[in-house]
């Protein structure tokens, strides 16, 4: 099998780790089926989408809306490679899931508008409902028509992108999940994040801003709580759908 590229871009490594080994854990992946390139560390060098089965792009502390004077020299660097590389997805319509960052850098290569004007969302649980659209989508038929996943974010998508469809939405974000030709994929949530992982991230991020760092063990507790499985067969799908020789 060509293995699937993941980017990843979260500076903290036993957060990036679990991350990582999420995506294997429920994409159905081993370490061998994969490529992984930390962004965030490491940059984004030239990829050749032929020697891929499809591209996976996780989350992190980032923010694709941040001005150039908040923006690293390294996150200016890798979202501008990275909006490159989408123009060629998105030219070959080349199989892509992009989760949190992943749907804001995809909107950002379409010209979208994602900004932390609205619908952010605190970290922890949310229930996503798919549109009509996302009842007939071939990665989400027959899955449940509103289900639970983790979230949080200070920026989204202000609407959806020209060229794209929504396929999912929320109460208080109604840009959760959007499709670009027949192969791109978007989503807020998280597709590979379950309790231990936002455990996880809850501990390493409770300073910057996803929620008041006093309550952060109450939300730990809270989200241990949550059946979170939908997103996780989300993933799965799209690495069966997408698996080539």
């Amino acid at each position: 099998m060509k293995p699937f590229l993941i980017l990843q871009l979260r500076p903290e490594d036993e957060v990036s780790d679990n991350e990582f080994e999420s995506f294997l854990k429920f994409g159905g992946l081993s370490k061998k089926d994969v490529h992984r390139i930390r962004m965030e560390r490491d940059g984004l060098y030239d990829v050749n989408l032929d020697d891929y089965s499809g591209v996976l792009v996780g989350g992190g502390p980032f923010n694709v809306s941040d001005t150039a004077d908040i923006k690293t020299d390294v996150q200016q660097d890798f979202d501008a490679k990275l909006v490159k590389l989408l123009g060629e997805i998105c030219e070959k319509d080349f199989p892509y899931l992009g989760a949190c960052y992943g749907i804001g850098i995809l909107s950002k290569s379409l010209k979208g508008i994602i900004s932390k004007e609205k619908y952010s969302e605190d970290a922890g649980g949310v229930t996503i409902k798919l549109t009509e659209d996302g009842k007939k989508d071939p990665l989400l038929l027959r899955l449940p028509e509103e289900f639970r996943a983790f979230g949080g974010h200070k920026e989204a998508c202000q609407s959806v992108p020209k060229g794209a469809i929504l396929l999912a939405s929320s109460i208080a974000c109604p840009v959760q999940m959007i499709k670009v030709k027949e192969n791109i994929y978007g989503a807020q949530f998280h597709t590979e994040l379950d309790t231990v992982g936002i455990e996880f991230r809850v501990r390493a991020y409770k300073n910057h801003g996803y929620f008041p760092p006093e309550n952060a063990e109450k939300l730990i507790e809270e989200c241990c709580k949550e059946t979170v499985e939908v997103p996780m067969e989300i993933l799965r799908r799209f690495v069966q759908r997408y698996r080539r020789e």
